[in-house]
């Protein structure tokens, strides 16, 4: 039985197979649609959630599967003082997999260690988020026909950004890309991350404007400021409208460089942008629901369930 609790959880080779099995349901979805007959998921969300949970729950009743579980902490035992590990045990009692989002970085891991069916970290805290990052891998993948030789741009919240940490720790593994990093100073790129890019030795530069960089990008993916993360609401007032992508900037970018966002958006992205067939964001949640897809019938198979 394996669970997924990082990208990195499977190799290279395993992720392309996994990318097929998506295109493939994608290209076929009724094909599918008994797949899951007679299986549960189980979510499990300590933190508010749309996409996530929604697409989890979206990728099991395509899968001809059912769904339980809980949308906030305080609908569940854990409101009551119950651990994590207990929580799971219990799941494993009622559900064929989970999908787990809580606030704390390493509480999905936590649940795997004690778990009697395949756990899927959907967030844990600022941690990390690797069913988006292979959400953003499959929608790169998708629509720039490859994952290396790539310039991408992650602006916005790179501090606290689990979606963040978790694609640059993924695309490491692929040829020749280069990030730049859009921030304030205050929301840089944790100093575990740019240490990493050394020892690698990929190429990376920070900076703080994003207009002066947009004409090299091939990806410009989008973050918000996360409200939630701060623990003073000024410095969020001062920092959450640094960046905003609107179509003069666009204007800079070339012809075929993407936009990508893990979403919700606040201010960050203008509603003028989403006109633009370069900005693929709304794809992008799509194709998360047929990530989840293979990814839910792959952890069943390994698992045997």
């Amino acid at each position: 039985m394996r669970h997924l609790m990082n990208p990195l959880d499977f190799s290279v080779e395993e992720l392309d197979q996994l990318f097929r099995l998506a295109r493939d349901m994608e290209a076929d979805m009724p094909k599918y649609a008994h797949s899951c007959a007679g299986k549960k998921l189980a979510t499990c969300f300590y933190e508010p959630s749309t996409r996530t949970r929604l697409s989890f729950e979206s990728a099991m009743l395509n899968l001809g599967g059912s769904v339980l579980g809980f949308s906030d902490a305080g609908s569940s035992s854990a409101s009551k003082g119950e651990s994590v590990a207990d929580t799971i045990r219990i799941i494993s009692c009622y559900a064929d997999i989970c999908a787990m989002r809580h606030p704390k970085e390493g509480a999905p891991m936590v649940a795997a260690s004690y778990s009697g069916v395949p756990v899927i970290n959907a967030g844990d805290g600022g941690h990390q988020h690797p069913t988006q990052t292979l959400t953003d891998l499959m929608t790169i993948r998708s629509l720039k026909g490859r994952l290396s030789d790539l310039t991408i741009g992650l602006c916005g919240d790179l501090k606290f950004g689990r979606t963040v940490h978790s694609l640059i720790n993924a695309l490491v593994r692929y040829d020749n890309i280069r990030f730049l990093f859009i921030s304030p100073e205050e929301l840089r790129v944790p100093d575990y991350i740019t240490e990493m890019l050394k020892e690698k030795g990929i190429p990376y530069e920070e900076v703080i404007r994003l207009e002066e960089i947009l004409p090299r990008l091939d990806l410009l993916y989008m973050t918000r400021v996360q409200k939630e993360r701060f623990f003073n609401e000024e410095d969020y007032v001062r920092l959450k409208d640094f960046y905003i992508l609107d179509k003069a900037k666009m204007k800079l970018a070339s012809e075929d460089m993407l936009v990508l966002h893990p979403l919700p958006r606040v201010n960050e992205i203008s509603v003028d942008v989403d006109d633009d067939p370069r900005a693929v964001y709304f794809k992008q949640a799509q194709y998360g629901v047929y990530v989840r897809m293979a990814l839910i019938l792959t952890l069943l198979d390994w698992a045997g369930a």
